[in-house]
């Protein structure tokens, strides 16, 4: 009889490497300006600054950062739906 739990060392491995991504990515960023408009971005997704014309707006960045959460919460709850 094949055991049940081999593969959970591979699953075990992945989600290391999976949040040692996680860790490297944060540490990384992104800046975009155009048009006036400039957007500090982690490597993870998650906005650090959003200015414009130089006056930092970081409501905007919580706004838009709240927002993908919700997406990423939607998509997990759809994800464990079809795996019913």
């Amino acid at each position: 009889m094949a055991n049940p739990f081999g593969n959970l060392g591979d699953l075990q491995k992945l989600q290391q490497q999976a949040m040692a991504m996680q860790q490297a990515l944060q540490k990384e960023t992104v800046t975009i300006e155009k048009n006036g408009v400039k957007v500090v971005l982690r490597g993870d997704q998650q906005i650090m600054e959003v200015s414009v014309d130089g006056i930092i707006e970081n409501r905007i960045a919580d706004a838009i950062n709240e927002a993908v959460k919700k997406t990423q919460e939607m998509a997990a709850k759809k994800l464990l739906e079809m795996n019913k």
